[in-house]
């Protein structure tokens, strides 16, 4: 099943025809969040923080306005409400706006009922941190950093797709996910790529003539792009913190080691947005994480560190990554540092849906030409677990219609996309 959009030659970059907006129909995948998940996410909250009595309050009234009322404004003395203040939707039914709006403010409003950007003891406080914390501390945890000792082992180019994999499907780690999907057997479920454009990403990546392996080029030698010149800078746009944020930062560490990138810049929500989205916080939990363990995690958790320290890891959160648009719409200055990179990888389906558009495309729609607009090279590493996809090879499309029906959204599949 396994298809490359590179195997035909470079995909078309017009910018794809409209498609409808992905709202609640009754039915849909959407839907399902928010009837099921966005209720059942607000009493996990509830029950895993003793939160006083205001908070609660303000939590059953949350709770009675997804599931029975219209959308609300934040009140106007929350504390960046005026962000909000323009957007078309309030007075309407949640699934009636656009889910990727729709899905935004749920998160916003749960933080606003939480108090969290209010002064006070509550200030800060991410809702999602027991949850985050229980998974980077699980045994299944220790079993794959320790599996990193045996990575010296295999051939440089099985090095190289074996971290990109762990990336990729470390995404099914997505704690949103397993609320509606069940927490047992996401592996044994698995069933491979849809789409696998890897031999483009490492193209993008090919670095002089290690090909990408061995000692890392100096400043201004030889071994950038295409073995061009220097390495440049790798953006990673990261998704779900704990077991999935661990992966892409040793995929991180890998690129800086082998000189595919002089510098990465990972780019992170600058506080909690949606249940498992990774902050600086959780940046740093997982070096921790890293550096406590023993062997090969641990000489990576130590390089990261040094990394961060001398500006070849650098940690972002830019605003708008907690915005409830597309990409196509983002400010100015993240297009222009995008638009610096040598490569963006953009991880997970949040990050999907807003590069592409959180619309019902056609299947066979062009990855190329859905990310037209974005300023320089992307790819798109994530687990199918919403309707969104774009890309796809029409022989690939029928053999995936003709099996399960919910192979959109039960992250049993992945893809690995690439737009140069």
């Amino acid at each position: 099943m396994t298809h490359s959009s590179q195997d035909t030659g470079r995909a078309p970059v017009d910018a794809a025809p409209s498609a409808p907006v992905v709202v609640g129909t009754p039915g849909s995948f959407a839907r399902s969040v928010l009837d099921e998940r966005h209720p059942a996410l607000v009493e996990r909250v509830r029950r895993a923080t003793p939160y006083p009595p205001e908070h609660q309050r303000a939590l059953d009234a949350l709770l009675d306005e997804i599931t029975k009322g219209s959308v609300e404004r934040l009140d106007d003395e929350e504390p960046g409400a005026g962000l909000w203040r323009d957007e078309p939707y309030y007075g309407q039914r949640w699934a009636d706006v656009p889910f990727l709006w729709a899905e935004s403010f749920f998160y916003r409003k749960l933080l606003a009922a939480l108090r969290h950007f209010a002064p006070g003891p509550w200030l800060g406080i991410d809702p999602f941190a027991p949850f985050k914390n229980a998974e980077l501390a699980g045994s299944k945890v220790d079993d794959e950093l320790s599996a990193l000792d045996r990575l010296p082992d295999l051939p440089p180019d099985e090095q190289d797709r074996t971290l990109l994999l762990s990336s990729l499907w470390g995404n099914r780690a997505d704690l949103g996910f397993q609320l509606s999907a069940g927490e047992a057997g996401l592996g044994d479920r698995v069933q491979g790529l849809v789409v696998d454009d890897s031999d483009a990403l490492w193209d993008l990546l090919a670095t002089g003539e290690t090909g990408g392996h061995g000692e890392t080029s100096g400043p201004g030698e030889p071994g950038g792009p295409g073995g061009s010149g220097a390495p440049g800078k790798v953006c990673l746009v990261a998704d779900n913190a704990g077991p999935e944020l661990l992966p892409d930062l040793v995929l991180a560490d890998h690129l800086l080691t082998t000189g595919r990138a002089a510098s990465v810049v990972l780019h992170l929500k600058p506080y909690p947005y949606y249940v498992s989205d990774a902050t600086t916080t959780d940046t740093l939990a997982c070096l921790d994480r890293l550096t406590g363990a023993s062997g090969r995690a641990a000489e990576i958790g130590a390089r990261l560190r040094d990394a961060v320290g001398d500006g070849r890891l650098v940690l972002r959160g830019h605003p708008f990554f907690c915005a409830p648009h597309p990409y196509d719409r983002m400010p100015t200055d993240l297009r222009e540092d995008f638009a610096s990179a040598t490569l963006t990888v953009m991880k997970g389906d949040l990050n999907y849906r807003r590069l592409v558009g959180d619309r019902h495309w056609p299947a066979t729609t062009p990855f190329a030409a859905a990310t037209a607009y974005f300023p320089g090279p992307v790819a798109a590493l994530r687990t199918l677990k919403c309707d969104v996809v774009t890309g796809l090879a029409p022989g690939t499309l029928a053999e995936l219609d003709a099996g399960a029906e919910s192979w959109r959204t039960s992250g049993t599949h992945a893809l690995i996309q690439v737009r140069r």
